[in-house]
Order: C-alpha cells, then structure tokens, then sequence
C-alpha cells in the first residue's frame, strides 16, 4: 500500500497551503495529493537534501483546477540505499509568496526474502527415538563405542567359559589375558 500525502491549497484565503503531515517516512514511492479550494491554483514542487539522488518528481509544476485534486506520484528508489537519507518536500504557491516544507526520511527497502519450496510442505515430525538410541543417550557413549565394550564383554564371557570347561594354567592364563586386554581397550576408550 502506497503511501499519500495531501496538501490543501487555497482553502480558507489565496495562496494558502496546509498539510496535516508534520515529518514523512517512506520506503518506497508514495502519493502527492494536491486538493485545490474555492479558486484554481499553480504549484510548484521541488526536493531538497540528500533525497534528490533518489527521489524524483514527474514535474515540477502542476495547475490545479478549482476543487479539484491533482495526483502526483512522487517515485522513490529505496533499494539504491543502504542508510536512511534525509531531505525536504517543497511545495510553493503565489509565485512562490507561500510555501510548505516537509521532512521527509528515506529508509532502505527491506532485503530480499528468499523462499523456497520447502515451506510449503508441512513440518516432519521427528520419529520416536528407539531403544538403542535411548540407552546410548543414557549411558553417554557413541554406538561404535558401545559395540566394542559389548564385543569385549563377550570375549571375556568365551574366556571364562572355555577356563571352566578346560581348566588348568594354560585356560586361566588365556583367562587372564583376554581380561587386561578388555581392560586397557576400556581405559584407551573411555579417555
């Protein structure tokens, strides 16, 4: 939506103008409305300031018909800006006897949004996690990490079985070995 400022020439005496706008801030182009009363008037428009490099008038004279209102697009290039840009909006009537100063700030026009086709299709939701994931969540360590203390649990089960099956030195040495070799695995893991 455009924005619009109306000013009123010869209402009340010749050669007068009034505006209710006290200061304008835009970010793009916006809509002079001249309402002429009682009499027909010539107006003159001009730009001041910092604005004029990016603010441009059609024209600047404009014959306004007795009650009737003259439209002026007043064109702003926001998006050739980075900082907000100050100036003023002239308006003279009476051969310039009577003028009207408006400040007017120049924002820079909102960046680009870029949009893609993904926010058209709806949110996934995550799935449940599984049984795994929540004991690896509990117990804090990696699933490659997991897998080789279970893997070592395992090996240190066969020792124990085969030392009890076989019996003798030799079983309870291999017994023995298997479990440092756990261990240190454990303790190099877990650092």
């Amino acid at each position: 939506m455009s924005q619009e400022v109306t000013v009123h020439v010869n209402r009340g005496s010749a050669d007068s103008l009034e505006t209710a706008v006290g200061t304008l801030e835009v970010r793009g182009s916006f809509d002079l409305h001249l309402q002429s009363h009682d009499t027909p008037a010539h107006v003159h428009c001009r730009l001041k300031g910092d604005i004029e490099r990016i603010v441009t008038l059609p024209e600047s004279n404009y014959y306004v018909e007795a009650d009737d209102e003259t439209i002026v697009l007043v064109r702003v290039n926001a998006e050739a800006i980075e900082r907000p840009l100050e100036g003023t909006l002239e308006v003279l009537t009476g051969y310039g006897s009577e003028s009207l100063s408006i400040p007017v700030t120049v924002k820079p026009a909102p960046g680009d949004v870029d949009v893609d086709e993904s926010l058209s299709k709806p949110a996934q939701n995550a799935p449940e996690p599984s049984d795994l994931d929540r004991l690896i969540a509990t117990v804090g360590l990696e699933p490659a990490t997991l897998g080789v203390v279970v893997l070592g649990l395992v090996a240190v089960g066969i020792a124990v079985l085969t030392a009890a099956t076989i019996g003798g030195p030799v079983a309870m040495a291999g017994l023995a070995i298997v479990s440092v070799g756990f261990l240190v695995a454990l303790v190099l893991l877990l650092r």
